[in-house]
């Protein structure tokens, strides 16, 4: 049953992340320097540390403008992460992944171990800003061929 649920996880992970992916991918093939990448793993960093804090409104800072104008408001924001997103808050064990650009969408993937050491991934997509800073434009959770050791 468990593998059944993790295969349907997956294909629904997949399809998902091809739907939310697919307007983004017009954008321009972006160049990402080293320090840029270290720059969005601060900002990822930054608004996990706010979710789990309970600060809906430092988290919601780090959201790109199309999310905010989806959620309106921090407290909407913080409300669908609570409903959908609680292996973020709940995670025992966070690690960066190697970040790419795929087809003109910048990705940077986080491992996420839970508490009873679930494995999943969540893949961050990113843009920058007219100003120049990142902010974090779409979040998906897809299940890890990698187990916790």
């Amino acid at each position: 049953m468990r593998a059944v649920r993790r295969e349907l996880l997956r294909i629904a992970g997949s399809a998902m992340l091809a739907l939310w992916l697919a307007p983004l991918a017009l954008a321009a093939d972006p160049k990402v320097t080293k320090g840029e990448w270290r720059t969005i793993r601060t900002i990822i960093s930054r608004q996990l540390a706010a979710l789990k804090a309970g600060d809906a409104g430092k988290a919601f800072a780090y959201a790109s403008p199309g999310i905010r104008a989806q959620f309106g408001d921090a407290q909407n924001f913080m409300a669908m992460v609570r409903s959908a997103y609680t292996p973020l808050l709940d995670a025992r064990y966070t690690e960066f992944l190697e970040g790419a650009v795929i087809d003109g969408l910048v990705v940077q993937p986080l491992r996420l171990i839970g508490p009873d050491d679930t494995v999943l991934v969540a893949l961050y997509t990113l843009e920058k800003q007219k100003d120049g800073n990142w902010r974090i434009a779409s979040c998906m959770l897809a299940p890890s061929t990698v187990r916790a050791a």
